[in-house]
């Protein structure tokens, strides 16, 4: 009898020490683990970017393949307006199939700063990060790290929330005062996925428009829209018109401490593919995809067209800058 008990008190004592409490070295082992044996896979799942008092909402479409092959397609819920930004073996590019344009990069994309919608970057953030904290709550397992958005200094850390089957469900970008400025819901993660050669050509995606969405042409610029946010000892010196064959180009110049140029001009479908290259990087600013360098900022909002140029500001500002026109027009 008294063998009996223990051999019964030695199999308990084995069951509770296989059943212990996931740590977060479990957790991040296991998820690191299933994206790293995908040879490819595709997410559905819906972003919201927010930006003061406004918030911009993203249906998002990732596909990913071995061989460095990316496909994110973006399409701002509020106008239908679609973006795609493709990386395949030619380059990186940010297509706006509606206009019949895209950016080709140099850039490192997306390996150069954190991505909120691909699990290569939400894991390489938690391995960067060797002061990572791990909670469990109301049935999920919290991941807290650092992110790395040189664009915007303003963020500094990210929540990635894991079901109890090691699936990623959200992820929650917070700034310094631990404020969400950017989430992700994972809708659909379908971690076997295969795409066929055509997927990440751009001759493809450029002829992959969304067909719901409907571009209005415009020919005219009826109210200039101002930056609210202005560098210090700067301030609008002059405001031209310019007449174009298939609309207008309002030019505005700042100078004082950090001189700077906006451009807004109406936008128009090219009649031919158009491929503009660039050096920089794709960064969503406000409800569209913007192309980044070290001096200019340009991107297609509501049918205008944004350039913002400076040899001065540093990139934060002329982001800043770009994130301003959100807002109704500043009085001059």
């Amino acid at each position: 009898m008294k063998k009996y008990v223990l051999t019964l008190l030695l199999f308990c004592s084995i069951l509770l020490v296989g059943c212990g409490k996931t740590t977060e070295k479990d957790v991040v082992k296991d998820i690191t683990k299933n994206v790293s044996k995908s040879n490819g896979y595709y997410i559905e799942g819906e972003m919201q970017i927010i930006n003061n008092e406004d918030t911009y909402t993203y249906d998002v479409k990732v596909s990913y393949q071995k061989q460095d092959k990316y496909r994110v397609s973006l399409t701002n819920t509020a106008n239908n307006h679609e973006q795609i930004i493709l990386k395949n073996s030619e380059g990186v590019y940010v297509i706006t199939p509606a206009l019949n344009k895209s950016f080709k990069f140099q850039s490192e994309w997306p390996y150069n700063n954190s991505q909120v919608y691909l699990l290569q970057s939400l894991i390489n953030d938690l391995e960067n990060d060797e002061d990572k904290t791990f909670e469990e709550k109301d049935g999920m397992y919290i991941l807290k790290s650092k992110v790395n958005y040189p664009n915007n200094n303003n963020l500094q850390s990210q929540l990635i929330y894991i079901d109890k089957g090691m699936n990623f469900k959200e992820v929650h970008v917070l700034d310094q005062n631990g404020i969400p400025q950017i989430k992700m819901k994972f809708n659909k993660i379908d971690m076997k996925a295969t795409f066929d050669k055509k997927h990440f050509a751009l001759n493809e995606n450029l002829k992959s428009s969304n067909t719901d969405e409907t571009y209005e042409s415009v020919s005219k610029i009826e109210d200039t829209i101002y930056p609210m946010y202005m560098p210090q000892e700067t301030h609008l010196v002059s405001e031209d018109t310019v007449n174009k064959d298939d609309g207008e180009r309002l030019i505005l110049t700042f100078e004082g401490e950090k001189p700077f140029m906006l451009v807004e001009e109406t936008a128009s479908v090219a009649e031919e593919t158009e491929i503009i290259p660039v050096v920089g990087d794709p960064h969503i600013i406000l409800d569209t995809v913007a192309a980044v360098t070290d001096t200019s900022i340009s991107f297609v909002s509501n049918g205008i067209e944004y350039y913002i140029a400076s040899d001065v500001m540093s990139q934060d500002e002329l982001i800043n800058v770009a994130r301003s026109l959100s807002v109704s027009a500043l009085e001059k």
